[in-house]
């Protein structure tokens, strides 16, 4: 299985691993100031992005309890949901997050589920349909069946976490059909986050996602209904059918006899359609009840599945963004300062990968360019070619690293203030 570029380390964790590291050559209370310096510039920096997935995502969001203060124009709305997707896909890139591909989620809908659920799901109700995952691990389970005798020990790729974003058509669409979402608006952009999804079960995550009978499960009642049925027919609908058969016989000239029905007969055939009637109640009574079953089955697991919702889900994707760039950076610049000849690309990604397997038992891929890359935005690295005209990358030292973080911090904003 591909190594996972997320960090499984808080944040806190990593500046202790990193301070472990230097103890012995650098000043660590130096340090841990430049971490503060470079976490508060990180973050403000996500500040500016939240603002912006908050403005344009108001006039889609759900569970809005504020008005919009001017309606917008079809236009803008479109303007306003291609900014957001765009700022939302950049922010799941930076924390990690991989697209689930269009395999992945036709896998899913021909996959048989691990809660013994068939689900439908109409896929012509979603404008637009996007599903992230971080974290990939192969699990197993115990799935008992034939009241617990029967055991079946299964495997499966689980995903740690999950987003949902998934836009709904509009309200004509749903005209057409007759038939509007239930719980959601026409036109609104749904925004979830779960944890611990099989990928067999990620269809259990649309929102119009209907519980249906497996096929064993017809079969079941089926040849439930079947016995039931027969012995309903020969010991309580005996004689109305025979009573009945008398009498179309007579209507149909086979019999020349006439039928002479009296009060017993009257209360006989009452009795035959009152167990029928019964009966049928009772076997569809079964039906809707194993139906409930399994829907009960899904709401329990969605429950304790679920994380965060709409606006929510943003709030928190932005703060693992966050940390995700603040670990990146500061593993970067943690091993280039061990390092003061300076490395490569590719041996710092190698050293950085071989040192989380070997010292914390941990395999990543790490995202070594966009470490670089942040690094040299900050303008916390020198950089210089080698003898094999590679890019050379040198930290600068913890002083100047964070005078030079203080510089742009107090920079941020630079007002004229006699203007």
């Amino acid at each position: 299985m591909q190594a996972d570029r997320f960090i499984p380390f808080r944040k806190q964790d990593i500046i202790e691993m990193c301070s472990s590291e230097l103890a012995n050559k650098f000043d660590l209370e130096s340090f841990h100031q430049f971490s503060e310096l470079l976490s508060s510039y990180i973050h403000f920096n996500y500040h500016g992005i939240l603002e912006s997935l908050k403005n344009d995502y108001a006039p889609f969001d759900p569970n809005a309890d504020t008005r919009l203060l001017n309606a917008l124009s079809d236009a803008q709305k479109r303007q306003c949901q291609q900014s957001f997707a765009s700022n939302f896909a950049n922010v799941l890139n930076a924390a990690n997050y991989e697209k689930i591909t269009e395999q992945d989620l036709q896998d899913a809908l021909t996959e048989e589920s691990l809660f013994k659920v068939r689900l439908e799901v109409e896929f012509e109700d979603f404008e637009q349909v996007v599903f992230y995952r971080r974290g990939e691990s192969q699990k197993s389970e115990t799935l008992r069946s034939f009241f617990g005798l029967r055991k079946q020990v299964i495997e499966f790729t689980n995903y740690d976490r999950v987003a949902v974003f998934i836009t709904l058509k509009s309200a004509a669409h749903f005209s057409k059909k007759n038939k509007a979402p239930i719980g959601f608006e026409p036109g609104s952009t749904i925004i979830k986050l779960f944890q611990n999804v099989p990928k067999a079960d990620l269809e259990m995550l649309f929102p119009n996602s209907e519980v249906k009978m497996r096929r064993i499960d017809k079969i079941l009642i089926g040849a439930s209904a079947a016995v039931g049925g027969s012995v309903v027919l020969a010991t309580k609908l005996g004689p109305s059918i025979i009573l009945l058969a008398a009498l179309f016989g007579f209507w149909l000239g086979l019999k020349d006899n006439p039928v002479e029905i009296t009060k017993q007969h009257l209360f006989t055939l009452g009795m035959g359609f009152g167990v029928l009637g019964g009966f049928v109640f009772k076997e569809w009574s079964k039906f809707k009840n194993r139906k409930i079953k399994f829907m009960k089955a899904l709401s329990d697991s969605l429950y304790f599945k679920n994380l965060d919702n709409n606006a929510g889900v943003f709030h928190t994707l932005i703060d693992s963004a966050e940390e995700e760039d603040v670990k990146e950076a500061l593993l970067a610049y943690t091993f280039l300062l061990k390092n003061p000849d300076g490395m490569n690309a590719t041996e710092l990604d190698t050293t950085i990968e071989t040192w989380f397997e070997q010292t914390h038992k941990c395999k990543l891929d790490f995202e070594v360019e966009d470490a670089l890359d942040k690094l040299d935005r900050m303008d916390l690295v020198n950089k210089k070619v080698d003898v094999d005209s590679n890019e050379v990358y040198v930290a600068k030292p913890l002083k100047e690293a964070k005078q030079q973080l203080d510089e742009k911090w107090d920079n941020i904003f630079n007002y004229n203030i006699n203007g």
